[in-house]
């Protein structure tokens, strides 16, 4: 019989226990259950209400059991529901009284809040370790690559030429912003809900700092109610691995366009492409597909979270035994996508000749021949509708600006002169973007720096959780 099964004198129908066992997925969490259990007897020993010996057995056959899972040797029984039952009614077969003593003054309800708080934090710590990871990748490139000049897209159009490290740069700030998003996700888990039991509270004199510092906790959750039903730490969880999961995906599509033989900006490493069963030269960019693809299912996560808590009453409900999977499916997706994201940046071979020779095309001094005339006087919109024209010249011609003679700008202005040569120039055209932030090389190398710095106080933040 269940150990909630005194009130009843039937068992549960045929197929429903199965379908309502959560014990498949939370079984992931036994770690964080035995720690809340063992912090719980401690604290009722502390209160005098538990004795010294029933939490010394209590807290030994907490830690074999953990013991017997982690060497494989542990069998779950489906019939056990959840985590929880499954470790109590263990600890029970095999030290007996002190097993059933554990549970007093607590609920599944907190004991499920504080275990999937445990979890959160140490899942968004390694997903905040998984970023930390990539971006040093994305720096290494950049610094090795720190001259390398290729166009600037909007609209997937040659816009304005750019260092490629300047490019790859704007990714270590994306997953730096990932970095401190999921550091407020754990802050918002890192309050504790045991103690709360049910919902009301218990009437049993319970030390809650106590059990939540033990745990690694900076607070409790001060409302019962609220310490039961709220999932708003892992919303916030699920949000952060949506943002990050959106953040690689914009890599992705950027290295399986590059990696294309109309681009062909990057060449990958053999060990993160694959080959096709029929087409004998094919090398294709199946992982960076792949993590743009898993995109979906972690934005399904964290919608699916959404829709299962919108129209909850106060307090617990068996709803929000739906909240873990995506949890853990996020966390795994995550980490393992910024991690083979990683090692792709890692050993890719960027093709700076090639990158450079695409600059030759699209007309990208065309805004800086614009600018070489304001600097001179005219005023930026009739410079800008100049330059439109000769770039329309260039079109009919088949040509571009710096295949333009002398005699073709002076025809469009008098302001020109012969040191437009000077503007049409790519690597000038780079070097003169030098306010802060932009990407002439001066400015992209103070921004390596930054980046650099920000890495050693996110890794000092890591360290201190």
């Amino acid at each position: 019989m269940a150990l909630w099964g005194g009130r009843f004198e039937a068992g549960v129908a045929e197929g429903t226990q199965e379908f309502g066992a959560s014990l498949p997925v939370d079984r992931h969490l036994y770690r964080e259950d035995i720690a809340g259990s063992k912090a719980h007897a401690s604290m009722l020993a502390a209160q005098g209400i538990l004795s010294e010996e029933d939490r010394d057995e209590i807290c030994d056959g907490l830690d074999a059991i953990q013991a017997d899972i982690e060497a494989g040797e542990f069998t779950f029984d489906i019939r056990d529901e959840d985590i929880h039952m499954a470790i109590e009614s263990e600890l029970t077969r095999r030290i007996g009284e002190a097993g059933k003593r554990l549970h007093t003054g607590r609920s599944r309800n907190d004991q499920v809040a504080t275990d999937t708080r445990l979890a959160a934090k140490r899942l968004s710590r390694e997903m905040m370790e998984a970023t930390l990871e990539l971006r040093r990748a994305l720096v290494s490139a950049a610094e090795a690559h720190a001259t390398a000049i290729l166009p600037g897209y909007t609209h997937l159009q040659h816009a304005q030429p750019v260092l490629l490290s300047h490019h790859l740069l704007a990714y270590a700030w994306m997953f730096h912003r990932d970095f401190h998003r999921l550091h407020e996700a754990y802050r918002a888990a890192d309050v504790s809900p045991l103690g709360a039991a049910a919902l009301a509270g218990t009437s049993y004199p319970l030390d809650r700092r106590m059990a939540s510092l033990s745990l690694g906790f900076s607070d409790v959750v001060p409302n019962s109610l609220d310490a039961v039903s709220d999932r708003d730490f892992l919303l916030d969880l699920q949000y952060a691995g949506s943002v990050t999961a959106m953040h690689l995906s914009r890599l992705a599509e950027e290295i399986v366009l590059w990696s294309s033989s109309e681009f062909g900006f990057v060449t990958l490493s053999d060990a993160f492409s694959t080959g096709s069963s029929i087409m004998p030269q094919k090398k294709n960019p199946d992982f960076a597909e792949l993590i743009r693809g898993k995109t979906g299912r972690v934005y399904g996560n964290l919608v699916q979270l959404l829709v299962t808590m919108k129209g909850l009453p106060l307090a617990y409900n068996k709803d929000l035994q739906e909240d873990k999977e995506g949890m853990l499916d996020t966390a795994d997706t995550i980490i393992k996508s910024l991690g083979v994201m990683a090692g792709m940046v890692g050993t890719a071979t960027f093709n700076e000749d090639v990158m450079l020779k695409a600059c030759e095309t699209g007309h990208l001094a065309a805004t800086d021949v614009a600018d070489y005339l304001a600097k001179r006087g005219m005023p930026f919109r009739e410079a800008h509708a100049v330059v439109g024209h000769l770039v329309l010249t260039c079109e009919k011609r088949g040509c571009g600006l710096a295949d333009l003679t002398i005699d073709d700008f002076k025809a469009a202005s008098d302001l020109f002169s012969d040191d437009i040569v000077g503007a049409l120039d790519i690597p000038s055209i780079v070097a003169a973007r030098v306010t802060e932030g932009g990407t002439a090389p001066h400015a992209v190398e103070q921004q390596a720096k930054l980046v650099r710095h920000s890495l050693i106080t996110e890794e000092a933040v890591l360290a201190g959780l």
